[in-house]
Formats: structure tokens, C-alpha cells, sequence
């Protein structure tokens, strides 16, 4: 089921819809990292292309890190 997350970037309030799929693998990303969540969408949105919005930005990084792991 897709779910509106909402959080601080940058300094202003922005949400973006994911499947709680994504989502957890967003959590365990950052985990894995020791950042926090918010640090990493940060980076996510820093990196996207500008013509990508920024939920499909966070599911082309999980599946990046996915494959990248099954390459392992």
C-alpha cells in the first residue's frame, strides 16, 4: 500500500509517497549507514535527476543498493 511520508528538507516540510516496500528499505539503508532517514533523503534529492520526482528517486535508489548487494 502506498503511504504519504512526510519530512523536513533542507529546512521546508515535504512528503512523498511510497510503499511501505521502499520505505523499510529506506530505514534499513539508512540503518545500515548510521544516518538518520532524513539524512539520507536529503542526499536522494540532492543526487536526482531534476526532472524526477522524488518518490521515484527513492525507489531508484533502494533498487540501486538492491542490486548492487546481489552482485555481492
Amino acid at each position: 500500500m502506498i503511504r504519504k511520508h512526510s519530512l523536513t528538507l533542507h529546512g521546508h516540510r515535504t512528503s512523498f509517497s511510497l510503499e511501505e516496500e521502499f520505505w523499510d528499505e529506506l530505514n534499513a539503508i539508512a540503518a545500515e549507514r548510521r544516518i538518520p532517514l532524513a539524512a539520507l533523503v536529503v542526499e536522494i534529492d540532492e543526487n536526482r535527476d531534476p526532472r524526477t520526482n522524488l518518490s521515484s528517486a527513492a525507489r531508484l535508489h533502494v533498487l540501486a543498493r538492491l542490486k548492487a548487494a546481489a552482485q555481492h
